[in-house]
């Protein structure tokens, strides 16, 4: 799956099922981080939210037997409603806050991409 050029890994999480989500903070627009995906993966996409705005592109085929989520990628905008950013607290760093949050959850390994 493509990263975002510059985007600072933030976390993972286990998702289930082999699967992990993978959290990534940039401060450049939501708007321009939609585009680069749509772009990049030469898709549109879906605006599933506008208040905030969230929008995912499907990476895969889900699998219920064998995943816990469809693979993907989910942008958010983290500065909506005034809102600072997304919050990232790291021991022994300083806070760090980021305008937009890429979460990408990959198919579990073996799996393949399905399309």
């Amino acid at each position: 799956m493509p990263i975002y050029p510059g985007a600072q890994f933030l976390t993972s999480f286990d998702a289930g099922r082999g699967q992990r989500y993978f959290l990534f903070g940039t401060n450049v627009d939501f708007a321009q981080i939609v585009a680069y995906y749509r772009t990049a993966l030469k898709q549109r996409g879906t605006l599933v939210y506008d208040q905030p705005p969230i929008h995912m592109f499907d990476v895969g085929r889900f699998r219920e037997d064998s995943m816990a989520f469809p693979p993907g990628i989910t942008v958010k905008d983290y500065t909506w409603g005034g809102s600072e950013g997304y919050l990232d607290l790291k021991p022994g760093a300083p806070p760090t806050r980021y305008r937009t949050v890429i979460q990408l959850v990959p198919a579990p390994e073996g799996a393949g991409s399905g399309r």
